[in-house]
């Protein structure tokens, strides 16, 4: 099985990383024609041109006069592969912590899943692995489930197999490392599957030459998980949870979340506990940005929360904040004290915000316990019967 059995070329972005981009080359090589192969060198200021003009004609290569990032570097090469007719390209990073010789693997995983993007999963646990590169990556792995509803071990690997086809149609606006993240997620929104594929990584302190900056791009990097986030929570995951409804049905999606044996009934009954308390906590406009998270971290069932959680319903708002003033006037004694529902008018609320905020995350934690008390109660009295 070959790269011409699924249309596929290899694509190499690379800056200043003369001591190992023709060992990189020459083990691609291996595996793919030199017609098959595109390097793009972004903007080197090292031997990395002289090196390159001394290859084969037929390989293709891209410069950047100054260097633009990753993923500029990238996006130019997916328009090159676009160009020249190809259905998918496999990425592989020029420092030499990724092994050519594992690219039979993402041919065998595109042939058996036509159309799928394939990550490359790297044992982060073994030795010589930077810390700062696998803290990098469980929060990468983190906010990637939070966008997309996927877990996967690795999103932060240089070595995939994208499909070009729904690259065509996917703006992407970044351009330095975050672009590898704002891609798999963009790709994960079109309903792509994205699976992953062991392999094998060396780190080499000797010649690898990392152009990652901590500080600058974790905080990029921040930025657009900031972005995607929500998008994700005002249009993506509504969206998911329509399909899933649409399909399974509301109840019936219901009946088998309450039902999971191997799910314990605590863990069911906090998760409902928990969407009580965000869905009544004094923040709205941000309660899902906070509890969706949150619920993912702490490995909730995140069904039973998104329910519980819509208790902030349009016609249960007047009677939370209602009830959040009427709480607060029990520690808030200057504030208004309210008997009906005419008491409560826009003033009162504006002049006695701390009294609702006091009462609201009060009431929001009474119902939060309210609801697991009674939820694990439940979930046992069935589990036994």
């Amino acid at each position: 099985m070959s790269l011409k059995d699924i249309r596929c070329c290899v694509l190499i972005p690379t800056y200043n990383n003369q001591l190992t981009l023709l060992r990189v080359l020459d083990g691609v090589l291996q595996h793919a024609d030199h017609a098959e192969v595109i390097v793009v060198n972004d903007g080197s200021t090292d031997r990395t041109l002289a090196l390159l003009e001394g290859l084969h004609p037929d390989i293709t290569i891209l410069h950047h006069e100054v260097n633009k990032g990753k993923g500029r570097a990238l996006r130019l090469g997916f328009e090159e592969a676009i160009r020249q007719g190809f259905d998918n390209v496999i990425t592989i990073d020029s420092d030499g912590q990724h092994i050519p010789d594992d690219i039979p693997l993402f041919i065998q995983k595109a042939k058996a899943i036509p159309g799928a993007l394939v990550m490359g999963a790297r044992n982060m646990q073994q030795e010589g692995v930077p810390g700062k590169s696998s803290f990098g990556n469980k929060f990468s792995n983190f906010w990637f489930k939070v966008e997309t509803g996927i877990t996967l071990p690795d999103t932060q690997t240089g070595f995939r197999l994208y499909p070009l086809k729904p690259l065509q149609s996917t703006r992407l606006y970044t351009s330095k490392f975050e672009t590898e993240i704002e891609v798999i997620v963009k790709l994960a929104w079109k309903d792509v599957p994205v699976v992953p594929v062991d392999i094998r990584v060396i780190y080499d302190k000797d010649e690898r030459v990392s152009h990652f900056r901590p500080f600058r791009d974790f905080s990029r990097i921040s930025i657009l998980n900031t972005y995607l986030v929500t998008l994700t929570l005002l249009y993506y995951l509504p969206k998911r949870l329509v399909k899933t409804v649409l399909e399974k049905g509301i109840w019936s999606m219901i009946r088998q979340e309450a039902l999971k044996p191997e799910e314990s009934s605590f863990n069911k009954a906090i998760s409902i506990g928990f969407g009580f308390f965000i869905g009544i906590l004094p923040i709205w406009g941000f309660q899902l940005l906070l509890g969706i998270p949150l619920s993912i971290y702490f490995r909730m069932n995140k069904v039973l929360f998104l329910i519980a959680a819509n208790i902030s319903l349009p016609p249960m708002i007047p009677l939370i904040i209602y009830g959040s003033y009427r709480f607060g006037g029990l520690f808030y004694k200057n504030g208004v004290q309210l008997s009906t529902f005419q008491d409560l008018t826009l003033e009162s609320i504006h002049v006695n915000f701390l009294q609702y905020f006091i009462g609201g995350t009060a009431l929001a934690m009474l119902a939060g316990l309210a609801g697991f008390v009674i939820s694990y109660a439940s979930f046992k009295l069935f589990r036994n019967r």
